[in-house]
């Protein structure tokens, strides 16, 4: 009896993934993951004869079943009341797995590109990068992310893993473009530290290492008349400010702001206070840090989205080039220009907030402003450039931005056609330390127009 009511609950048990598996309706897009999943492959001859069509259902099925999102928050769930142990600082280790962030995969290729060389300059953090103290709770997630804070207002950190002589290559990114444009082009270079230069408290500082020194040799290679835009003390003396996002692995808005306003500063242009723009609010927001930490003490702990608007008086008109990409994040097509709007809604609990600026990173982005200056802003950035250009509307007559892994046309003519008359490197310390970013930006310079 007990045999046979074994079996009928392992049927209907089966039976029942059975049907949620092939008849409920499966997933496109993976909010936790912050990522398309995979489609329904379309059919050929050719590919079922190589099996490419076989694998590629194979790859739908698995990638994109239903309910994913719960199923996966579930796991995590689960996985973090199995701990494996806590060291005596209170840090839980877990099982060390892959890095799944983009930004983190160029820092891992920059370790395997860089060349070994003595440690540069060492300098103190300051008085502003360790606001957090030693018994705030911390733990390590998966891929080396530090947790801390309780649920309800836990925040995720980035591990930092570069050495203090990383980052001539991007100088000298920086510099060929100066020496390309000459005089009547101003450039500038913005390195972007992440929050883990300011939030890591004392006990698990050894899971990470400072940016400061990276980003002082980087400014150390600049040529003389390339500007540096020193972002980290702007930072660094708001640090008791939201200027980060806890649950995302980019700045918050404010941050940027300090960030352009400084900017501003260097390139002596007119820039608007905080208080003159129209603040917007998305509540919450839960961003990247809890699908790449997989820890759900980050979804539990949701965060508002605060970003700010132009007010009435600072006319613009965007205008988009977009890219179509394929898988791999290949650029396979290229649209004709289109007008559309630079700040995108999103609905509160949405976990996209962050594309609120432009809407994706695959675009070529120009907007006229109502300035009439004569100044013409090019801003060459990763994603955390892409909540400062909308603080420099009341500053340039034209803001393009352009992001690294997706522009294909010719640099040189695109500075020269648009008239371009200053231009911004304002990427995060990953992008600082791959050596193939900086040479992404080198290679624009020549490459023929076209995908």
């Amino acid at each position: 009896m007990h045999n046979k009511l074994y079996i009928i609950i392992i049927t209907l048990f089966i039976a029942a993934f059975a049907v949620v598996f092939n008849f409920f309706p499966r997933p496109e897009v993976s909010e936790l993951e912050k990522r398309e999943l995979a489609h329904f492959p379309q059919f050929s001859i050719q590919k079922l004869a190589n099996g490419e069509f076989t694998d590629s259902v194979s790859t739908w099925f698995s990638d994109s079943e239903p309910y994913r999102d719960k199923l996966m928050a579930l796991s995590m769930t689960i996985r973090q009341s199995m701990a494996l142990f806590k060291n005596e600082e209170g840090i839980t280790f877990h099982a060390a797995e892959d890095n799944v962030n983009e930004e983190a995969d160029s820092l891992a290729n920059a370790m395997e590109q860089a060349p070994d060389a003595e440690p540069g300059d060492n300098r103190e953090i300051g008085q502003y990068t360790n606001k957090l103290t030693a018994n705030e709770k911390t733990r390590i997630a998966h891929a080396g992310i530090i947790v801390l804070g309780k649920e309800g207002s836990a925040r995720a950190l980035m591990s930092y893993g570069g050495k203090p002589n990383y980052g001539d290559w991007y100088a000298d990114a920086c510099n060929k473009y100066k020496e390309t444009f000459g005089p009547s082009v101003n450039v500038y270079c913005m390195a972007i530290p992440t929050a883990v230069e300011f939030y890591c408290p004392d006990n698990a500082k050894s899971a990470t290492k400072e940016e400061r020194p990276t980003i002082n040799n980087v400014y150390a290679h600049l040529g003389d008349s390339v500007k540096a835009v020193d972002v980290y003390t702007a930072l660094a003396n708001h640090a008791d400010e939201d200027i980060f996002l806890r649950t995302d692995h980019h700045w918050a808005p404010r941050g940027a702001y300090y960030a352009a306003r400084q900017f501003a500063k260097v390139a002596g242009v007119p820039f608007r206070e905080l208080s003159e723009y129209d603040e917007k609010v998305v509540r919450r927001y839960v961003g990247s840090m809890y699908g790449y930490s997989k820890d759900i003490t980050i979804k539990n702990s949701p965060e508002d989205f605060v970003y700010w608007t132009p007010p009435a008086d600072i006319q613009y008109e965007t205008t988009y080039i977009t890219y179509d990409i394929n898988k791999n994040y290949d650029v396979i097509a290229e649209h004709p220009p289109v007008k559309g709007d630079y700040f995108f809604k999103f609905p509160d609990g949405s976990g996209g907030a962050y594309c609120t600026f432009m809407g994706t990173d695959t675009r070529i982005t120009q907007v006229r402003t109502n300035q009439h200056n004569a100044r013409r802003a090019l801003i060459l950035k990763d994603s955390f450039g892409n909540a400062i250009p909308g603080y420099l509307f009341g500053s340039f007559e034209e803001v393009h931005v352009v992001d690294y892994r997706y522009f294909c046309k010719n640099m040189t003519d695109y500075v020269r056609n648009n008239n371009i008359t200053d231009i911004l490197f304002a990427n995060n310390i990953f992008t600082i330390c791959s050596p193939a970013a900086s040479n992404e930006y080198i290679k624009f310079l020549t490459q023929p127009d076209g995908v």
